[in-house]
């Protein structure tokens, strides 16, 4: 019995949905580290390291109180959630009791709290008893860590509780009633919060001698990039086209040089910058550069994919060779040009190991991004939201270039390299 149309269309349309689905979710955890990145950007320090971590970026409601501008927590009154905020006045101890199955020997105050209680008040008056018994929890690391057991009277009837930990509280006070106070612990109390970019934190690290390395790095990066692409489109087609005495050879022997390692090279490359006054200076981060292995193989390989017919009729109508390069070579490689542009590009831009070497950390005027990076990361030590957005900076200009040229990157990876 076959299956009716709608059947089969239902089918079709459930399996597609599923596998779009699948992809997506695949896709978003792939790009969560990324999007985690940006979003804590455009935090505050604090909100970076709040628990549990947020995507969006939040900041604390403020308003004022006696003169001074304060954070505004959700504090519940006589079973009614208000608005207040902390004063200045000396707060009793407070007590925080969980079930002794609950505890957390790693992060005592991720407990969940059963009960909060006033300590040396509980004591005084007989609510809080200590059974001078203690229970033992192991902690992830294997480590144990003791915590005393007390009965807690609750609604007229004791339970057995543990004494998670305690703190000095805080007053509340409802700054629209300065009548209605509470007392609670700024540790517990949950925050009004509303969603606000902080885009201050990206003047903030261009203030610190980013501006500049973003600048040196875009110079060289260009330069680099057009030199490769440069010299890759001769060097290409001179070994594809150009028929001369010993071109295999050659070739090999150039290629052979790609199987070299970077780390052989550093010492002799190095020295010879020195030799010629180039320490130090930006242009020893361009010129070594401006040839390259790959980039020459990968054009000669799809110049070698064009039909030698195009270039014998250009020949016959008198164009030269470099006419024909231009006018004819150039503008179909349109694919190979954007993947050899995109990884000249990642390259520069990233490049860390020899900006380190010939220019050093102390030469700050003319570092590049991945070098401030290293200095951003010992100025903001304890601001990770700083060092996120130093990261954010030195990576979404790569990301842009790869979204404007990923059709032209994609087609030259599946269309280069056809032909030996």
């Amino acid at each position: 019995m076959y299956e009716s149309e709608m059947t089969r269309k239902l089918k079709f349309y459930v399996v597609r949905f599923l596998l779009y689905a699948a992809l997506i979710g695949f896709g978003l955890i792939m790009l969560f580290p990324f999007i985690y990145m940006v979003a804590s950007s455009l935090k505050t320090s604090d909100d970076v390291t709040s628990y549990p971590p947020r995507i969006l970026p939040r900041s604390p409601e403020r308003t004022e109180f006696e003169g001074e501008d304060r954070v505004l927590y959700r504090v519940e009154v006589d079973g009614e959630e208000r608005l207040m905020v902390v004063t200045d006045e000396q707060a009793p101890r407070l007590g925080f009791f969980a079930e002794p199955q609950d505890l957390n020997a790693d992060d005592p105050r991720s407990t969940p709290i059963e009960l909060t209680v006033e300590f040396d008040t509980g004591i005084e008056d007989g609510t809080l008893i200590d059974l001078e018994q203690e229970v033992v929890v192991e902690s992830r690391t294997g480590r144990e860590r003791s915590f005393d057991l007390y009965d807690v009277e609750i609604d007229g009837e004791f339970r057995t509780l543990a004494l998670a930990f305690r703190t000095r509280g805080n007053i509340f006070v409802d700054p629209e009633d300065p009548t209605v106070t509470a007392v609670g612990s700024v540790l517990r109390a949950q925050r009004v919060e509303f969603v606000e970019l902080q885009l201050g934190n990206y003047n903030a690290v261009l203030e610190l001698d980013m501006d500049r390395a973003l600048v040196n790095t875009t110079f060289v990066t260009i330069l680099v990039v057009a030199g490769q692409v440069i010299t890759s489109i001769f060097g290409g087609y001179a070994f594809s086209r150009i028929p001369f005495r010993g071109r295999n050879a050659l070739f090999l022997m150039y290629l052979g040089s790609y199987m070299v390692p970077f780390v052989v090279l550093i010492i002799p490359m190095y020295r010879l910058m020195v030799a010629i006054g180039w320490q130090g200076r930006i242009v020893s981060l361009i010129v070594p550069w401006v040839f390259t292995v790959y980039g020459t193989f990968l054009l000669r390989q799809f110049f070698m994919s064009i039909p030698r017919e195009i270039e014998e009729a250009a020949l016959l109508d008198g164009a030269g060779r470099f006419r024909i390069l231009w006018g004819i070579f150039v503008p179909l490689s349109k694919p190979a040009l954007a993947a050899l542009t995109i990884f000249s590009f990642l390259y520069a831009w990233n490049s860390f190991l020899w900006p380190l070497i010939i220019i050093g950390e102390g030469n700050v005027d003319n570092h590049v991004l991945t070098l401030s990076l290293i200095r951003l990361n010992n100025a903001a030590a304890t601001e990770p939201n700083l060092a996120l957005t130093g990261a954010a900076i030195a990576i979404l200009p790569p990301i842009f270039i790869f979204i404007l040229a990923q059709k032209y990157f994609i087609e030259g990876i599946a269309t280069s390299g056809l032909k030996g």
